[in-house]
């Protein structure tokens, strides 16, 4: 039998899996999405055709400022594409240059700044004409306070640089999320540029260890609830949506409402993303989807999670993620020394009874939910020898040999690959 080797996304190219001798490989991708052959055009059409909105020329015209929000540099949103087109829209209706702001919507990220900055936003002639900063959610004089949620408490501080301007737009990546149900649109401004309490308090365990808070659903998710509470206090938000193939290319975009707009993009990616699978496996080789999303051990998790339905208990997950960047925060880093240290039961105890969740914590909590079903291995060339020590996993110095022990270990020659990682959400569906 001939060697086969399925290619994962990892860090900016990709990297090589040769299947076991009498193995069977079935991998998992996307649907075919095919990609715009005009996306310059398609943007326009969006700004001309809305989604439960006028056209983006019309609610332009009589504002005197605007801001429009970017995600942060881990989600490889093709900013280049639309930025321009929607200032230049803007600045004809009357909106002067020096009254728009691009405003990266960090969350409790790290800011974006020089040559990453001029990375994300795509487009030199942006950066020249337009103010572009970065949200700090622990700033507390940059924040409204909005009151709380009617349903759940939550408190809502937005940045005032969005809620003061006249006209605001979110703009983002729809793609599965491990708790939201789906990143964009409403999820762009909270968490995005919301104060660090309600952040964390998104991230509490009341809301992480709900059976609803999970990718690729919005009916009864507690965290997409809280986000619609949060962007109807605010008032008039629109959205502008976009989806992307394996390629990072354009395949879709919508501008409008940012509710509508929101959820008519989900509708589309919805079909091409969840992926029906008839059997559950003992051995799972994904990514973490390459960069941007594999710069960090923190991002990593999120390819953890996405394909639990598919795995058998007491299965193995093998990840690679190329963690350029290393770990993550230090507040990340001090969690997951204190999973290591205190272990998985203990440590979730202290969770359970916070209404705000120490900052980055929640990532460790979810982190939990793949390894309290199965065994995660993580294959990377970024971490030290302490940093893998406190990933609280089995580290794979090799990856073919990390999938020939757990084929042997299993004693079954059936993997599921999963080459885009957390982009792509596998779920049961056999008898």
């Amino acid at each position: 039998m001939s060697v086969e080797r399925i290619e994962l996304l990892f860090g900016k190219g990709h990297l090589p899996v040769e299947l076991p001798t009498g193995a069977r490989a079935t991998v998992i991708r996307k649907m075919a999405m095919p990609k715009l052959p005009d996306p310059h055009g398609a943007i326009a059409q969006s700004f001309a055709f809305p989604i439960g909105s006028a056209p983006l020329a019309q609610l332009a015209r009589g504002k005197k400022s605007a801001c429009i929000l970017i995600c942060d540099i881990t989600r490889p949103v093709p900013n280049r594409l639309f930025l321009r087109p929607m200032i230049e829209i803007m600045a004809g209706e009357g909106i002067p240059l020096e009254a728009i702001t691009v405003l990266v919507a960090t969350g409790l990220h790290r800011p974006n700044e020089g040559e990453e900055l001029a990375e994300l936003v795509g487009d030199p002639w942006v950066l020249t004409n337009v103010r572009v900063e970065n949200h700090f959610a622990r700033d507390d004089g940059m924040h409204v306070n909005l009151g709380v949620t009617a349903t759940r408490g939550t408190p809502i501080g937005i940045d005032r640089r969005f809620v003061d301007a006249d006209l605001r737009i979110a703009t983002g990546l729809v793609e599965p999320h491990f708790m939201a149900g789906w990143s964009g649109g409403r999820k762009v401004v909270a968490p995005g540029v919301a104060h660090h309490e309600t952040i964390r308090t998104f991230h509490s365990a009341r809301f992480m260890e709900d059976p609803l808070a999970v990718q690729c659903n919005l009916a009864g998710n507690p965290l997409h609830e809280e986000q619609l509470e949060v962007v109807r206090r605010l008032g008039d938000l629109y959205a502008l949506n976009t989806v992307i193939d394996e390629d990072r290319d354009l395949v879709h975009v919508t501008f409008g409402e940012i509710i509508a707009s929101h959820l008519a993009a989900v509708d589309f990616v919805t079909a091409s993303t969840k992926i029906g699978v008839k059997r559950r496996y003992k051995t799972i080789v994904t990514s973490s989807a390459g960069y941007p999303l594999d710069k960090t051990y923190y991002q990593t998790v999120k390819g953890m999670v996405t394909p639990l339905d598919i795995l058998e208990p007491g299965g193995t997950l093998i990840i690679a993620s190329a963690c350029s960047e290393g770990f993550g925060s230090p507040e990340f880093r001090e969690a997951q020394a204190r999973l290591v240290s205190m272990g998985s039961e203990r440590f979730l105890a202290t969770l359970t009874a916070k209404t705000l969740a120490e900052v980055d914590e929640w990532q460790t909590e979810m982190q939990l939910k793949a390894t309290r079903l199965g065994s995660v291995s993580l294959y990377t060339t970024g971490l030290d020898r302490e940093e893998q020590r406190i990933t609280g996993v089995t580290m794979a110095t090799n990856i073919d040999a990390a999938v020939r022990e757990a084929v042997a270990r299993h004693d079954d020659p059936d993997i599921a690959f999963i080459p885009e990682g957390p982009y792509v959400v596998p779920f049961y569906n056999g008898a």
